[in-house]
């Protein structure tokens, strides 16, 4: 007997908008139910054919997700503290994945640019080593 989940989960996993716990969970029953697996393609076969509302859209178009600007304005602490509260709750009350996955993609990014202006530094600072005048006696 698979595990219970709603419609409204079915759907969220296959617009892969589900805490990574819930997904897995999903996937798991998915995998051993042919049970659930049929209604889940019935499912999304039936909200294909139905149109869209504008809750459907505003999930799938992920109208409620920062941009990756804000995001990235979150990470140096540069946002107004409504915005970075926003931010807070989409991340851990929502769990959006999305934005979870841009942020660690920041995160990264800035570490990387961080390694490479230190490289670059030290290369510069060797390659002018010996162009510096050393101090002259007597001066």
């Amino acid at each position: 007997m698979p595990a219970h989940f709603t419609d409204a989960e079915l759907l969220a996993y296959l617009d892969e908008g589900l805490p990574v716990e819930r997904m897995t969970a999903i996937e798991t029953a998915l995998r051993s139910s042919d049970e659930l697996r049929t209604r889940t393609a019935e499912l999304r076969d039936q909200r294909e054919s139905q149109g869209h509302t504008v809750g459907e859209i505003w999930r799938r178009e992920r109208l409620s997700c920062p941009t990756r600007h804000q995001l990235g304005s979150y990470l140096l602490g540069a946002l107004e503290a409504n915005l970075a509260q926003y931010i807070v709750f989409h991340l851990e009350t929502v769990g959006c994945r999305y934005c979870a996955a841009n942020l660690d993609d920041l995160r990264q990014a800035g570490q990387s640019n961080a390694a490479e202006t230190t490289k670059r530094r030290q290369k510069f600072f060797q390659s002018s080593a010996g162009h510096v005048s050393k101090p002259r006696r007597g001066s």
